[in-house]
């Protein structure tokens, strides 16, 4: 089997790894990211992420914090190909000879090459998500009220095409995509890079255990969302944000907007879910990658 079709296979099983461990928690952080600003007086929708875990299962079962899975299961295949095989190639560029190992900064250059690539799959896939998972919270105000406008990750895909600009449509949010992905998956590989060597005491990283590819992973990932938190914001409002009346013009406007009508804190919401997911997922991502990767040789 050739590094290409290793790398297609452990990034597919790390990918599903990730998805099936942090998928509520990114429910959890869309409905808050998305959930409209109260008038005056009133309060918010959701109180905080227990809130909106209680009343997603209230109203849709348990079943609804799985919601707008269907679409990036169905991509998780081309997207951590994508992304693996992406840094994978990267990485043969930059070897000074095959099996050398890579600096910390030459992986920073990999990550950053991997997240330009998995960008294109990563925004049509990702409105797709935010819209089902997005649409009992920005339809009425009790957890009663859950209008389906959509019926599936298909029916979301052809709403947009008849009806928002074509293909462009499915592009919706795709600068805030890149700004997010390019930088985000840079220090992600870089700092999980770090975190192996130092765990390992030197570049050769072949023999470390489980526990140690579970923390580098984890924190690589947890970091990473930590930084770049506030655009994943940007990019879900705009993804979500009505077509025929839109309230953001662009990345900037709903930045200045938010801000000024949230304040900073707006740019924040539901960085809970998003932080107790992206440790455990990432984790799971990565060890599952590694085991895989090193199982086919």
């Amino acid at each position: 089997m050739g590094d290409v079709a290793k790398d297609l296979t452990a990034g597919t099983v790390g990918g599903a790894a990730q998805l099936i461990c942090g998928h509520p928690f990114d429910t959890t952080k869309v409905k808050l990211q998305s959930q409209p600003t109260p008038l005056a007086g009133q309060l918010p929708k959701y109180a905080g992420a227990f809130d909106a875990v209680r009343q997603t299962i209230a109203a849709e079962g348990a079943g609804g914090l799985y919601k707008g899975m269907g679409a990036p299961l169905a991509t998780v295949a081309a997207f951590n190909a994508v992304l693996f095989t992406v840094r994978g190639q990267m990485e043969s560029l930059l070897r000074s000879h095959p099996g050398a190992p890579l600096t910390v900064s030459q992986q920073f250059v990999c990550g950053a090459g991997a997240g330009f690539a998995v960008s294109f799959l990563a925004c049509p896939t990702e409105l797709i998500k935010c819209r089902l998972q997005a649409q009992s919270a920005v339809a009425g105000t009790g957890a009663e009220t859950v209008a389906v406008k959509y019926g599936g990750p298909m029916d979301v895909a052809r709403q947009v095409l008849r009806s928002e600009g074509g293909v462009r449509g499915l592009f919706k949010g795709l600068i805030p995509t890149m700004a997010r992905e390019i930088p985000g998956n840079a220090i992600m590989f870089g700092v999980y890079e770090a975190l192996k060597q130092h765990f390992a005491g030197g570049t050769d990283t072949s023999g470390l255990t489980r526990g140690s590819l579970i923390v580098a992973g984890g924190l690589a990932g947890g970091f990473s969302w930590f930084l770049f938190y506030p655009i994943d914001v940007i990019k879900s409002v705009l993804q979500v944000d009505d077509h025929k009346n839109p309230k953001f013009s662009g990345s900037l406007d709903a930045f200045r907007k938010i801000k000024s009508s949230e304040g900073i804190k707006g740019l924040y919401k539901g960085f809970g879910p998003a932080m107790s997911r992206s440790i455990p997922a990432n984790a799971a991502c990565f060890l599952a990658y590694e085991m895989t990767r090193s199982s086919l040789g």
